[in-house]
């Protein structure tokens, strides 16, 4: 690849990990994840590549600057931490319209050590939103870590957010781990106001069927093969748009999230407190007792089951 089609070229390292048995070979799933991210970056209109200079890591904590509007006190990262993670071989890329850096992701190496990354933040600007920036930023790295011998990416998000499940989950087939109450303690940034940082912590295994078929952009079922029919609904939508508690009983169980609830904690922070306390209860309590989310609706729910879940689903 060039630099033109979107991606810049990626090294070979050596010593990378083998796959599961009956899986291809790392060093041919590594090249279709790098062809696959080229594809991405092209659709996007980006060219993607690895920032290490100083003037360019300024960019990306101006870059997030911008998009979290934070308390000066707590940055998502410094330009002192993103030059010494780069120092040390991990991950900082950006996304560029032309010159703009108009994206960027930050991940690093997390134990088993040389197997895993964790993937720290990843913003898009207003003006990359809706080309699949994300995306393509989220491809690319699959490739990066491939050809570095890494099997697995994690990375945490809010679960009332319900676009960024929908991403995690249905576009890039990440599964969910666990559930982490206050995560981060309080953010008080312009995203997450002085709402309580509750995470999902996700697990995306790189060399797995389902995540190199939601890679190549073909579209990926959300689900094990669960009827839907059975199905009930433990937390869902009241009229007033605030949360509504049923059932936890039953293989399959839906758990509805606000429609937006970043516009939410500006315009009705009370209800935004409740629908975090309603989904912390539900969904932990469900993961708690064995339950494996196999996905989310664009409707805005998740689909949990309690059947067992295919060893490629992960």
């Amino acid at each position: 690849m060039t630099e033109a089609e979107g991606v810049v070229p990626m090294q070979s390292v050596a010593g990378a990990q083998s796959p599961p048995a009956g899986g291809p070979p790392v060093c041919e799933t590594a090249a279709e994840a790098v062809r696959a991210a080229d594809r991405a970056a092209r659709a996007a209109g980006v060219t993607l590549r690895e920032i290490a200079e100083l003037d360019g890591l300024v960019a990306v904590y101006q870059l997030y600057d911008n998009i979290w509007r934070p308390d000066p006190s707590n940055p998502p990262v410094t330009t002192e931490l993103l030059r010494a993670l780069t120092k040390g071989g991990n991950y900082v890329v950006g996304a560029f319209d032309g010159d703009e850096l108009i994206g960027a992701c930050v991940g690093f190496f997390s134990a088993p050590a040389d197997k895993a990354l964790h993937s720290h933040v990843a913003g898009v600007s207003a003006r990359g939103r809706g080309r699949s920036v994300g995306f393509a930023l989220k491809a690319h790295q699959r490739g990066w870590a491939l050809r570095r011998g890494v099997s697995a990416i994690t990375w945490t998000y809010d679960p009332l957010v319900s676009r960024n499940a929908y991403f995690n989950l249905g576009k890039l087939s990440a599964a969910v781990v666990e559930y982490l109450p206050n995560f981060y303690g309080g953010m008080n940034d312009g995203i997450n106001g002085s709402d309580e940082s509750d995470r999902l912590f996700v697990r995306w295994q790189l060399d797995s069927p389902r995540v190199a078929t939601a890679c190549s952009q073909a579209r990926a079922s959300f689900s094990d093969g669960t009827g839907a029919e059975a199905a009930v609904t433990a937390l869902a939508r009241s009229q007033e748009g605030g949360p509504l508690l049923g059932a936890l009983e039953g293989e399959t169980v839906f758990v509805a999230v606000p429609r937006d609830i970043e516009t939410l904690r500006r315009t009705h922070l009370e209800q935004a407190r409740k629908w975090r306390a309603a989904v912390r209860d539900v969904l932990s309590a469900l993961l708690a007792d064995g339950a494996r989310v196999v996905g989310f609706e664009r409707s805005g729910r998740y689909v949990v089951s309690r059947a067992t879940v295919r060893g490629d689903a992960l």
